[in-house]
């Protein structure tokens, strides 16, 4: 509503205005004139119209016959829509507004354009395109145009008056864009119809085939082909066909078998279709495990390995491993190989095929065990003559070992698992056959190991006399019992060990020391060994004969013999003898005193040592002389102040005699000439009391003791003489 407040002039003009636009909105407006109407689009016509004053819409109206199709519309131009192709229709227009419609405007025949044709588009190849579609209403011909939808390249154009066509010489896998449309008999151009179609794909070219051999599959790869979508990979063997279908440029086939020959193919695919495959390449997988294998030993140390052949293998390689770890192989276009092989070990053998694909599969691993070897570094020591301890290193593969001794009178074994044994109950001085036999659970006895001739000791002899020839000489008698024995008798006892070795039934020990008491056995010898000793003969030789005799004179009539210990001896009997008479004593003692001995004589000495049991020994000794008899009538005369002279009688004028003196003042003594009676001493201090001892001279020390000793006073009187007082027997002299 408009407003009519104000009393301004400059209202009147708005007012009128709206009052005549009230006034005209209630009249229909005017019958619109068209310009032109045509149609581009074979369902629609498009009129234009100048504008009629007052209308708020327009009525188009399109009439075939009795139908009709109208279509409101704001303003020219304006479209009608849902006709048919290739019709001819009345074209009206009304303008509108809300006093109502005008009368139609004078019409307008317009005919619809013909319809586009519906294309069927395929690529037959991959440089080729074909095109059809069918008729179309009222069309004279047609117009088909292609071109790279990505814009490169020229654009291929054809007119026909077929329903179809082929475009060839394209790009394989390449989208195009396709656009026809068909023309009527004035040459007028229809509906066009656009379709996108691919090429299809090229055949992929640098096909490759790298096979897995330990997962038995295979990676396909090619060169990717332009416009492929996607690949397909046929891997085909007789009947069995195995594909592959992937986006990329490899594919991976699993699940081959082996000693198969396969021939792959790829195929490329997009939209369009399929390329051709390529052609097909050869695969050889690896061959199969060989199978039905055996092992022969067909002499010791020699195995023989055998399988059956396996189809595509074009050699074979056997691996032989010891349980040691050393390892070795056999390379061979054959079926069977010969293998070097030690005693007491397990093999481990695989057998493998081969061809330029790879190695087969792993097949059975068999093991085999040799027999186990034969004892070496056999040895027996003989405990005794009829036990002998066999020993031996340990060999590969032995569980148990049995030993057996045939010899003499029967057969000796025993088993164990210890490499060692201890025969006993052999007889002496007998040669046996000692066998060592090693076991094994898994491959049984070795029963090719070499005997060992082995003989028992000699047999104990049997003493059966001992006589003595002399104080240090032995003979000993036995009963030989051995053959090709050596016999050695021994003296065993504290002073040590004495031998004598005989081949026959006796021998004789020498130098047997005194005063020993002996144990003699005798043991045979041979290279066999060394018999038991025999029972044992106790002997004892005579005491010994002292090494160290001593006489020493105790009185004029007295002398003490001692000795050193004689070995062997308890009580010995000593002899003084000379023509004037004898002295003897029986002691256990090593000493001795003889009474009754003559001064000045010579004596034989003997010394008679005698053991627990009897035996006796005389020893001789160097003769020995009794000390000179002691002189007499011993007197002192002074000589002069100082001097003084001994002087005694002598019973032999050729005994020597020495003079002491010994005082508090001092020591001296004297020796006359030979001969003489008599000695002088001078500057001999006086006012002194001294002993006086005359006695013989011998030339052994110490000097005699035991002759009569005197005392003297020698005074100082003043004068030439002094007075001597002689003591001795209660007698006092003057001199």
């Amino acid at each position: 509503m408009c407003s009519t407040k104000g009393k301004s002039l400059a209202f009147t003009g708005v007012l009128l205005s709206c009052l005549e636009m009230i006034f005209s909105a209630n009249t229909a407006p005017d019958i619109p004139v068209i310009d032109q109407a045509y149609s581009k689009l074979s369902n629609s016509i498009t009129v234009e119209w100048r504008a009629v004053p007052g209308a708020t819409n327009y009525m188009l109206t399109a009439q075939d016959g009795d139908s009709f199709v109208e279509t409101i519309v704001k303003n020219s131009p304006g479209t009608v829509t849902g006709l048919k192709p290739a019709t001819l229709y009345r074209i009206t227009v009304r303008s509108i507004n809300s006093g109502g419609k005008s009368q139609p405007s004078p019409f307008r025949k317009v005919k619809t354009v013909l319809a586009a044709p519906v294309l069927s588009v395929r690529s037959p190849s991959c440089d080729s395109i074909a095109v059809s579609w069918k008729a179309v209403h009222m069309a004279a011909g047609f117009s088909v145009s292609l071109v790279r939808s990505d814009g490169l390249g020229r654009m291929l154009k054809q007119n026909t008056t077929n329903t179809s066509l082929i475009f060839t010489n394209l790009d394989p896998g390449t989208l195009y864009t396709i656009k026809a449309y068909a023309w009527n008999a004035n040459g007028m151009p229809g509906d066009d119809f656009t379709y996108n179609q691919r090429t299809s794909p090229n055949t992929p070219v640098d096909v490759k085939i790298a096979f897995n051999s330990g997962a038995l599959r295979a990676v396909v790869s090619w060169m990717p082909t332009e416009g492929a979508l996607i690949y397909s990979v046929t891997v085909s063997s007789g009947l069995l066909k195995l594909r592959c279908n992937t986006s990329s440029a490899s594919c991976m086939v699993p699940s081959l078998q082996c000693s198969s020959e396969y021939y792959v193919s790829v195929t490329a695919y997009n939209d369009a279709g399929s390329s051709e495959p390529t052609d097909a390449v050869s695969l050889k997988t690896i061959p199969c495990a060989p199978v039905n294998i055996s092992i022969q030993e067909d002499e010791p140390g020699h195995l023989l390995v055998s399988w059956s052949s396996v189809s595509l293998g074009h050699y074979y390689v056997v691996f032989v491993k010891s349980d040691d770890g050393l390892e070795v192989h056999c390379n061979t276009s054959h079926t069977q190989c010969h293998f070097q092989s030690d005693c007491g070990f397990t093999y481990f053998i695989s057998v493998f095929a081969y061809n330029k694909a790879g190695q087969s599969p792993s097949g059975d691993v068999l093991n085999y065990t040799t027999a186990p070897c034969c004892p070496s570094d056999f040895r027996a020591v003989f405990i005794s003559s009829d036990t002998v301890r066999v020993t031996w290193a340990p060999v590969r593969g032995a569980d148990l070992y049995e030993t057996r001794a045939a010899g003499g009178s029967g057969v000796v074994f025993c088993r164990d698992t210890a490499t060692a044994c201890t025969l006993s109950a052999l007889q002496c001085s007998t040669r046996y056959n000692i066998t060592v036999y090693s076991f094994s659970e898994a491959r049984g006895c070795n029963t090719s190991c070499a005997p060992q001739y082995v003989a028992t000791a000699p047999c104990s002899p049997e003493i059966k006399n001992i006589s003595k020839e002399g104080l240090s000489v032995i003979s000993v008698w036995w009963q030989p019992n051995n053959e090709e024995a050596t016999y050695v008798v021994t003296a065993r006892g504290e002073a040590g060990l004495w031998h004598c070795t005989s081949t026959r039934n006796s021998c004789t020990l020498m130098h047997l020391p005194c005063g020993s008491a002996f144990s003699v056995s005798a043991v045979a010898r041979s290279p066999a060994g060394q018999s038991l000793p025999s029972y044992s003969i106790p002997l004892e030789t005579a005491p010994c004969c002292p090494n160290d005799l001593i006489l020493t004179q105790v009185t004029q009539s007295v002398t003490n013999i001692s000795w050193s210990v004689g070995r062997g001896a308890q009580t010995y009997v000593t002899t003084l003898e000379s023509p004037k008479g004898q002295a003897k004593c029986h002691t256990l003692q090593t000493y001795c005193l003889l009474g009754c001995i003559t001064c000045g004589t010579n004596y034989t000495v003997s010394l008679r040592a005698i053991s627990e049991t009897g035996l006796t020994s005389s020893c001789t000794y160097q003769g020995y002389s009794s000390s000179a008899c002691c002189p007499s009538g011993v007197k002192l005369y002074r000589l002069g102040n100082n001097g003084i002279r001994v002087f005694w009688q002598v019973s032999d004028e050729m005994i020597n005699y020495n003079a002491d003196l010994h005082g508090s003042k001092g020591n001296f003594s004297c020796t006359p000439s030979s001969g003489l009676s008599h000695c002088d001493i001078t500057k001999i201090p006086c006012g002194d009391v001294y002993t006086v001892v005359v006695a013989p001279v011998t030339d052994k020390e110490p000097k005699l003791t035991f002759c009569p000793k005197k005392i003297y006073s020698v005074t100082c009187s003043g004068s030439s003489l002094g007075m001597v007082i002689y003591r001795g027997k209660s007698n006092a002299k003057y001199v």
